[in-house]
């Protein structure tokens, strides 16, 4: 039954209600209704693991998201990761994670899994890791690619949040087909990324995007750092936190990326 689960989707579903979100689901048939998959999303912002968690429970399934360690020192959020079989990520040793989550694929499982790992700041897909491919190679289950767009708009990097009710800001998730687990892991994380960029670039082409906003793509007319500027403020990102761990600060706090 899983009761902390099922109140984390009533939670959601009531957080779009409240808000006022409008989320456009295509291709949900593409979810398996049943078996192991990994769920590959692209990543632009704090939230956009809730519509898609909301795609799989449409699809009456629950999805298994990987995040990164360092959110269970907040106790809330720990509780739930262990209420919800969630898999935290230590990035500095990942090979436990890596095994529960090809464990959990192999039981039938859906594992949420972000190929780029950080947030990207121009919107557009990053160099993305062999994760994924990996776990869908040894578990032996397709990889689905997912695209959220819209979902940045209410918080992402280096922007405030947007209030949360009356915000009405429209959400695309399409699902593109899958991917079956083939080849190694470089060809297929490469096949992975090429399959998604014109899907991403589709969803965003069809949704609208006025001159000079900071989440609209710089390619579209928007304001948002290009890839290679948003490869530069990543840089720096990393850096600062460098020096504040060298000197004894205390590090941001974690943030909800993976």
């Amino acid at each position: 039954m899983e009761p902390v689960f099922r109140a984390l989707e009533f939670t959601a579903l009531s957080a779009v209600k409240i808000a006022g979100a409008r989320i456009d689901y295509r291709g949900l048939e593409r979810i398996p209704a049943r078996g192991g998959a990994v769920i590959a999303i692209n990543h632009t912002g704090y939230v956009d693991f809730l519509p898609a968690g909301l795609a799989a429970y449409y699809r009456g399934r629950r999805m298994r998201f990987m995040i990164k360690a360092e959110m269970q020192r907040v106790p809330v959020v720990n509780y739930l990761i262990r209420h919800t079989r969630t898999i935290p990520v230590d990035r500095a040793a990942g090979a436990d994670a890596y095994r529960h989550a090809v464990a959990a694929l192999r039981s039938g499982e859906l594992v949420g899994v972000y190929p780029e790992a950080t947030i990207s700041r121009s919107f557009e897909l990053k160099r993305f890791k062999s994760g994924a491919a990996r776990m869908a190679l040894e578990a032996q289950v397709p990889i689905i690619p997912l695209i959220v767009w819209g979902a940045h708009r209410l918080w992402t990097k280096d922007h405030p949040r947007a209030r949360l009710v009356a915000s009405k800001v429209p959400v695309t998730v399409q699902v593109g087909e899958p991917l079956a687990p083939c080849g190694d892991a470089a060809a297929l994380t490469a096949r992975l990324r090429e399959h998604m960029s014109p899907i991403l670039a589709a969803v965003q082409q069809d949704y609208p995007h006025p001159a000079g906003e900071f989440w609209v793509p710089r390619r579209l007319g928007g304001a948002a750092p290009t890839p290679e500027e948003a490869r530069i403020l990543e840089e720096q990102e990393l850096a600062e936190r460098k020096r504040k761990s060298a000197g004894g600060h205390r590090a941001d706090p974690p943030g909800t990326e993976l």
